[in-house]
């Protein structure tokens, strides 16, 4: 391993990195490195790679043995760019260090500052700035920091020992302390370390720097950066790097500052410098929301209605070459950027540059915008745009009508609107979430450990941290949403309780929060479902132009089909039967039918169902407009028609003027051990062969019906379902193709119909090609045949799955993403039978996958010609089919 290359150095102009080596330098390491080869003003400093990382969990977390020696050298050259040397008493270099990996990873790992500091160092760092009270924060900043991150004594001692100083001394802000205050708290500070620890705080800055170098790589594996990584499909394997850079320092009084900077709003996309700065701060006052922070632009300043000035007022020059710098930034990374930046003494410095998280609705108008203005091509913004985050747009927001009692005010962090029960911990609401129940967690501020309660509540609400907090990033990422630094609003975490002004809510109490205006309401308040527009009507535009694949809609109620086709369905690709005989008359007409002794009384209970059936076609035909409609015959066993409690046994039987006895009988007789595999499907059809007459009839007198009314030729399909031979389709074929006949002779209508089937069992995917002699379609009911091919009963799944892909047995639910090897494997020995046999028969896809973007792009590639999924993932199928036309890989890098 001699010579091996384990740091890069950036600064002065130049680098030995670039942006592209991300998966080597991390996120971070790899833009710093870029933007000092763009000439910017960024700290010098070195990186320390992600092979570091994965070489320090193989040898037992150790070092490479040249590392020590190649560190040394970066920091000397470090010093010499920015005139100091580290650790020497008179001049000492500060630095910071910071983790960074190839996935950005917000608060998930640990950083830093001002390491270097000593108990002889601090007074060098004074004399240099001429200011006392700089020095010391800085000092009561490093100590709190690295002995929280890397010794692992927790913050709060510290917190607590500031706050019961400042009450002793009747100041409310850490900037009414001053130099002295600061000496006494040091020495507090070191004691509580040693009271602790039982050691004392290191003072040797190479022994500082290796243990912060340490945590880095330690955090790796923390309990919130695992988690993290398992939420976002991130693998262990790539490791972090560690970005070790000299100190420009934001609490240098009032000509210093500190901010975050996107270079367009991250919440709606329009083109406008947003963020926020603190003057006379660190890095961390801004993102941990320890301060509420002053708006960067006037007119941003003026839109918040702050009285507080603006970065563009109080820093004019720092502002100017801000707006430079972010100009240069969009160009060169074509993409939206979220920056972070120091001001010392005047000096605008870059520490951070990333593409920013956005919201879908700024994904989509910054996407369509950077088209327009011809930094990006039209294919490029198809690929921009997450397929699933279009999930956030076709979410409700609160009707406008409905009547708003808002109890308080907070930022608007993250939009959409949510409903839920009041909780206080990540761990209720995982809990509650898991009962079936709606909640909003509420905190004083989140951290990284709250993930998992996030990702259960339907919206978050925090006391403390502006528009950059950790729970405005991770909920804007997430698609919740959020109002974040609602200060009016105290939280009593023992109590269970919020209060604000005379209101007080406990655990259990609804309430309903408006991310996009950051208003909280009592009680459940009427929500109205989103209209799509603008830059989303656009981009799908573009989409459309570019996909292969045809996008259907699983719909069988009249309001389904309308929601499918004003999300732009090609037609319908499953309509479920059974879900039409579960309302009012028709139960009971179905329940008659089941209970009968004989055919002639099963076709008598049909009878009735049969107009009501008819009427359902008739109206989902009209509204497709000649569209392509697949039926499906029906399928579910017949019990689950039948009355389960004593009560609606009597009510039942009452009804119909039968014994209880007789319906507990039936009841008793189509009881069955394993449902799934048991009498449905084309089994009724098969045993009852007039249900589907019925069926078949309704369907070609509605489709006579409809084109009379429409003037628009319908083409129904029918689709038999769970078929496993040839001879089952071919006698169930027989009895529809005769219905057909019969309504032809009847009305004196011509019609054009097709036959086809389900493959949902592997015996037919592996006999498709003669069941195709008798199909004209098949369509892939995925759900099903993931549950015969892995053996897995989808409703129980729950308690094994997770540690099946926790621990990389499965790369990922089978029943949300398909099983590629398996199923996949059915899939494609089906279509290539079928065609062989039939070579224009049309095949589709309608189980969940339908509207997984993953499962799309294994579609496209086995050359379906439909996929059907629920009305609201129809835009998500509709971008995700154009990214697979356009090659796009959704397995991740690596």
């Amino acid at each position: 391993m001699s010579g091996k290359k384990w740091v890069y150095t950036f600064g002065d102009g130049k680098a030995e990195g670039q942006s592209s080596m991300r998966n080597l330098l991390g996120g971070k390491g790899a833009n710093l490195a870029e933007m000092c080869n763009l000439g910017l003003p960024v700290p010098p400093g070195f990186t320390v790679p992600t092979e570091v990382c994965v070489y320090y969990y193989d040898h037992g977390q150790s070092y490479p043995p040249e590392l020590k020696a190649q560190v040394e050298a970066a920091l000397a050259e470090t010093g010499k760019i920015a005139g100091k040397t580290f650790g020497d008493p008179a001049n000492p270099l500060l630095v910071s260090v910071r983790s960074g990996a190839r996935a950005s990873m917000p608060g998930m790992m640990d950083t830093v500052l001002n390491l270097g500091l000593n108990d002889q160092t601090v007074d060098a760092v004074a004399r240099a700035a001429g200011d006392e009270r700089f020095a010391y924060d800085s000092y009561r900043r490093f100590i709190t920091m690295y002995s929280d991150v890397v010794l692992g004594c927790d913050h709060h001692h510290f917190e607590e020992a500031l706050e019961e100083y400042k009450d002793r001394k009747g100041v409310q802000l850490d900037t009414d302390l001053g130099a002295e205050d600061w000496k006494v708290l040091v020495g507090r500070y070191k004691a509580i370390v040693l009271k602790e620890l039982g050691r004392n705080f290191p003072q040797d800055p190479h022994e500082q720097l290796w243990g912060a170098i340490g945590a880095v790589f330690g955090s790796w594996m923390n309990a919130r950066a695992i988690k993290y990584r398992e939420l976002n499909s991130i693998p262990a394997a790539w490791g972090t790097a560690v970005n070790v850079q000299s100190m420009v320092f934001g609490n240098r009084g009032d000509t210093s500052a500190t901010g975050v900077a996107f270079t367009r709003n991250p919440s709606t996309g329009a083109k406008e410098l947003y963020g926020e700065f603190l003057i006379n701060a660190q890095g961390e006052d801004v993102v941990a929301g320890i301060r509420t922070p002053q708006d960067i632009t006037e007119m941003a300043r003026k839109a918040a209605g702050s009285d507080r000035p603006s970065m563009e007022v109080a820093m004019p020059e720092a502002y100017a070459e801000l707006v430079r710098i972010y100009g240069i930034l969009e160009k060169h990374y074509r993409d939206m950027q979220d920056m972070e930046f120091t001001v010392e003494s005047g000096k605008l410095w870059m520490l951070q540059t990333r593409g920013g998280k956005r919201t879908a609705k700024a994904a989509l108008r910054i996407a369509v915008e950077l088209a327009n203005e011809g930094l990006i091509t039209e294919h490029e913004a198809i690929l921009r745009v997450e397929p699933g985050s279009l999930d956030q747009l076709l979410h409700p927001t609160i009707d406008p009508k409905a009547e708003r009692r808002i109890i308080a005010t907070g930022l608007p962090a993250s939009p959409g609107a949510a409903t839920g029960e009041v909780v206080f911990t990540s761990n209720e609401a995982e809990v509650l979430k898991k009962a079936g129940k709606k909640v909003i967690l509420v905190r004083v501020e989140t951290s990284p450990e709250d993930i998992h309660g996030m990702h259960a509540a339907e919206g978050i609400l925090t006391t403390r941290g502006g528009m950059t907090s950790h729970a405005a990033v991770v909920a804007r990422g997430m698609g919740k949403p959020c109002v974040s630094g609602a200060g009016q609003i105290r939280v009593d975490y023992a109590k269970k309780t919020f209060t604000v002004g005379a209101h007080t809510l406990k655990a259990g109490d609804f309430i309903t929060i408006d991310g996009g205006t950051g208003q909280v309401m009592l009680g459940e308040i009427r929500m109205q479902q989103p209209e799509l527009a603008g830059e989303f009507a656009t981009l799908m535009v573009w989409a459309d132009k570019v996909r292969r694949l045809k996008v259907r809609a699983n719909a069988e109620t009249p309001h389904d089909a309308r929601t499918a086709r004003e999300f732009g369905a090609e037609g319908i690709g499953l309509c479920r039967t059974e879900h039409m005989f579960f309302e009012g008359d028709r139960i009971v007409a179905v329940r008659e039918m089941i209970l009968a002794d004989d055919e002639a009384g099963r076709r008598r209970a049909l009878a009735k169902l049969l107009p009501m059936q008819r009427a359902d076609f008739v109206e989902l035909f009209k509204i497709m407009q000649g569209l392509p409609v697949t039926i499906r015959l029906l399928d579910p066993p017949l019990h689950e028609f039948l009355p389960h409690t004593e009560s609606e046994m009597a009510e039942v039987a009452n009804s119909m003027g039968v014994s209880v006895e007789k319906l507990k009988r039936r009841a008793a007789d189509l009881h069955e051990f394993n449902p799934m595999l048991g009498f449905r499907g084309v089994r009724l059809a098969i045993a009852y062969p007039e249900i589907a007459e019925m069926q078949a009839r309704a369907i070609f007198e509605a489709a006579v019906i409809a084109a009379r009314e429409t003037g628009q030729p319908v083409v129904p399909e029918v689709m038999v379902p769970l078929v496993m031979t040839l001879p089952e389709l071919d006698m169930v074929r027989g009895r529809i193709d005769a219905m057909e006949k019969a309504v032809e002779a009847e009305t004196g209508a011509k019609l054009t119909y097709q036959v086809g089937t389900m493959i949902e069992l592997p015996r037919a995917a592996l006999r498709a090609r003669e069941i195709a002699g008798a199909a004209e379609f098949f369509s892939f009911g995925t759900n099903d045949l993931t549950q015969t091919t892995l053996g897995i009963s989808r409703d129980d799944a729950a308690s094994f799955l997770g540690p099946y892909t926790t621990k990389g047995i499965l790369p990922a639910d089978p029943f949300v993403t398909i099983d590629r090897d398996g199923v996949g494997e059915l899939v494609r020995i089906a279509v290539e039978r079928g065609r062989q046999a039939r070579p224009d028969i049309k095949l589709g896809i309608c189980g969940e996958h339908g509207g997984d973007p993953a499962s799309i792009q294994f579609c496209e590639e086995t050359g379906l010609d439909y996929v059907s999924c629920s009305p609201y993932r129809v835009p998500i199928a509709r971008l995700a089919a154009a990214q697979a036309a356009l090659g796009k890989v959704t397995a991740r890098e690596g």
